[in-house]
């Protein structure tokens, strides 16, 4: 029991890393109606960021992640502006080719300016164990940091997009474009807003992803990246409650798969249920089916 109880909180520690990055993949899509495959890649230079401020120059962990934080949102917004926004009126395809490009372009940029080598992150985020039931059960304390901030980042986004100003900015573009610039809403600066903040969150979750998980490489954020779009397609491709959940239970469901099943198979598991529940759900848990006006 107590080690069912281990890999469960585990597993919401994972996901609620992928529940972070998920939200900035579902917020451009829910806005921006594209898909930015770069997103993994932001993750990486975040890495990189937090690696150097507290590895080399000693920073403490706090400013290594606003650090991280600063350089990824001015990224995200640099790859809208540059890569995305000349392709507002462009097919769907070919805004997908230049994300990917994006991906690749960052990627290897970072084997020429870092090395391909594995770099071992700093053990300045580790917290040491919290143990309960008579030391039966040892939680890091990490984990719980994470699940916090998870759910601290969901209350704010939530509050955010449904208060705030720019919040139901977001909302008219994402139902419709061309009525809200009528309206007077800068539909440009929306959009690079949006990029901004899921970049900024891409950030929080490098740290995190990292502190549990020391490693920083070139190819750091490809496999989360596509968990967390794998947990946005869950949950609802463009829901933020659905990115939130999907991440939770991708995380849950693949710690459960390493600990009972296989960890060489667990990745193949969690696609098997993601494609099982889109046969029975295509919209996802929680996303809403949109019909077309012909």
């Amino acid at each position: 029991m107590m080690d069912f109880l281990s890999f469960l909180i585990t597993g919401l520690g994972l996901g609620s890393v992928y529940a972070i990055i998920a939200l900035g993949y579902t917020m451009v899509y829910g806005i921006a109606k594209m898909l930015n495959f770069a997103h993994g890649d932001v993750i990486m230079v975040g890495a990189y960021v937090a690696f150097f401020a507290v590895g080399k120059y000693n920073m403490p962990a706090l400013v290594a992640v606003l650090m991280s934080v600063f350089v990824c949102t001015a990224l995200g917004v640099l790859i809208e502006r540059m890569a995305y926004k000349p392709l507002r009126k462009a097919s769907a395809l070919s805004v997908l080719i230049t994300a990917i490009g994006v991906s690749y372009f960052l990627q290897n940029a970072a084997q020429i300016l870092w090395g391909t080598d594995t770099k071992i992150f700093p053990a300045k985020f580790n917290f040491g164990n919290l143990s309960l039931f008579n030391n039966q059960l040892q939680i890091s304390i990490l984990t719980i940091i994470t699940i916090l901030i998870c759910i601290v980042i969901m209350i704010v986004l939530t509050l955010f997009i449904n208060k705030s100003k720019v919040g139901k900015a977001m909302r008219a573009c994402s139902e419709d474009k061309p009525t809200a610039q009528l309206m007077g809403i800068n539909v440009d600066t929306t959009i690079s807003i949006t990029f901004a903040i899921g970049s900024g969150l891409a950030a929080i979750a490098s740290v995190l992803l990292c502190a549990t998980y020391p490693a920083v490489n070139p190819t750091l954020g490809s496999m989360p990246g596509i968990k967390a779009f794998t947990a946005a397609v869950f949950g609802g491709i463009g829901s933020i409650p659905g990115a939130f959940i999907g991440g939770l239970l991708l995380g849950i469901l693949e710690t459960l798969a390493k600990a009972y099943i296989s960890s060489q198979m667990s990745d193949a598991i969690v696609f098997l249920v993601l494609i099982i529940v889109l046969l029975i759900k295509p919209t996802g848990l929680l996303g809403k089916k949109i019909s077309e006006k012909v």
